[in-house]
């Protein structure tokens, strides 16, 4: 189970950097592709900034996570999984319910399977 717990860890993360990277550098281009159903062409160029600082706070989140396969210490190393797997789940959630519902099985729902493989490693 800790192999199923560091590969759904890990596939968060890679997820929050892919958005990192939509929102601070493609989000003109990706962005537009992928957000077309919420937002109208013309608002993605005055909306840049906007998205570059999500686009951040998803990089902390993806950072959090990474740094969890790096602490030594397993309950430290647990702890701090499940507080960063916590705040992607909670964005999530929040983001499914506040914007588009298809954000909950994007983000929130790999999250939550992430914590469960942890809580039962």
């Amino acid at each position: 189970m800790e192999l199923i717990a560091k590969i759904l860890i890990a596939i968060v993360a890679l997820e929050h950097l892919y958005i990192l990277w939509m929102e601070m550098f493609a989000w003109e281009t990706k962005g537009k592709e992928v957000f077309k159903a919420a937002l109208p062409p013309e608002l993605f160029k005055p909306t840049k900034g906007l998205a570059a600082n999500q686009g951040l706070y998803n990089g902390f989140l993806a950072a959090g996570l990474i740094w969890s396969f790096f602490i030594d210490d397993p309950q430290w190393q647990t702890n701090i999984a499940l507080f960063f797997l916590g705040c992607v789940a909670v964005a999530g959630i929040y983001g499914a319910i506040s914007a588009t519902k298809k954000i909950f099985f994007v983000q929130a729902l790999p999250a939550i399977l992430a914590i469960v493989a942890v809580l039962l490693k």
